[in-house]
């Protein structure tokens, strides 16, 4: 148990750094094409915090655990927005730009109704569909290099001018945080799941809730450190379009590479759980996320609260499942 704990720890270190690197290098990206941090944190830092699912969905696709795959991408998306976002809109609430949320909260909701569709039709997630999931993804970073040709540029920074790096080394922090913080997930994962499995905590539940937190730890040290350094819209922006990636992406490359059908684990009042929760939840609290940020172009205190509340109740019904 202690070399688990020991790597355990690794990870984390790994994870904060890179997530510190990670962030300079995508917020000097923005400011050097001026291109708006929401639209850089839906895209680039979303890729790189995404990497950890892709690699855990594909390799337990890979080896035959579709649940594990299903789940992971099921419980990042909860995870992003009602623990991640929640944090970063309770702690600093504010306006956002509705019109570059516009992009990915409609792919999400696209992509999320295809996904539903399957999964309440036929439960079974076969190759076509994984191929149309890898199509809208291609779809998306299209729309948002678009939207970031037409975005208006932002207010430069004159008080800060010094403070500018090359772009090599933006390049580079990005890079070299996306490592650290893939390396760093990566041990999160496999040694907190040994660590689960030691204290008796059955696998549906750590697929569902530690892996998907383990793996969605990229995004939670993202928000934190963009927080910290006062870019709460690179950490919004971040959420929403690794939640698109978590549909699109995670799940597009898992089922093209090896189909699977839904899980049947658990139920809840007889019927699958992931049909009457897991579903009903990651839509419910993505449309708390997105919709107020749509219609009032700012996020409130209590959305963070009720969000957090909700992830809350969703872990305590998985754990008495």
């Amino acid at each position: 148990m202690l070399i688990p704990v020991l790597l355990f720890i690794v990870g984390l270190l790994c994870l904060i750094k890179g997530g510190d690197w990670f962030v300079d290098g995508a917020t000097g990206i923005a400011r050097r094409f001026k291109v708006p941090e929401l639209l850089i944190g839906a895209t680039v830092v979303s890729i790189g915090t995404t990497l950890p699912e892709v690699m855990v969905s594909t390799t337990s696709a890979m080896t035959g655990h579709g649940e594990i795959a299903y789940g992971n991408a099921i419980g990042s998306v909860i995870c992003n927005a009602a623990l991640i976002a929640a944090i970063t809109i309770a702690v600093r609430p504010g306006k956002v730009d509705p019109k570059s949320l516009r992009v990915p909260v409609l792919f999400f909701f696209v992509a999320a109704a295809l996904y539903a569709g399957v999964a309440y039709t036929t439960g079974y997630f076969s190759r076509p569909i994984g191929i149309v999931l890898l199509a809208m993804f291609v779809a998306y970073m299209v729309c948002n290099v678009l939207a970031m040709k037409n975005a208006p540029a932002p207010e430069d920074d004159e008080d800060e001018p010094e403070k500018e790096m090359s772009f090599a080394k933006e390049i580079g922090l990005l890079i070299l945080g996306a490592a650290l913080i893939a390396v760093g997930a990566n041990l999160l994962v496999d040694n907190g799941t040994l660590i689960a499995q030691a204290l008796g905590v059955p696998e549906s539940v750590i697929a569902l809730t530690f892996v998907a937190l383990g793996t969605s730890l990229p995004e939670l040290v993202t928000a934190i450190t963009s927080l910290a350094k006062g870019h709460s819209d690179l950490s919004l922006g971040n959420v929403v379009g690794a939640n698109v990636f978590n549909l699109v992406l995670v799940s597009g490359v898992s089922v093209s590479l090896a189909p699977f059908t839904i899980p049947q684990n658990s139920t809840l009042f007889g019927i699958n759980s992931s049909l009457v929760l897991e579903l009903p939840v990651m839509l419910a609290v993505m449309l708390i996320l997105t919709v107020p940020a749509l219609v009032k172009g700012k996020l409130k205190r209590g959305q963070g609260i009720l969000l957090l509340a909700i992830y809350a109740a969703f872990c305590a019904v998985q754990f008495t499942l």
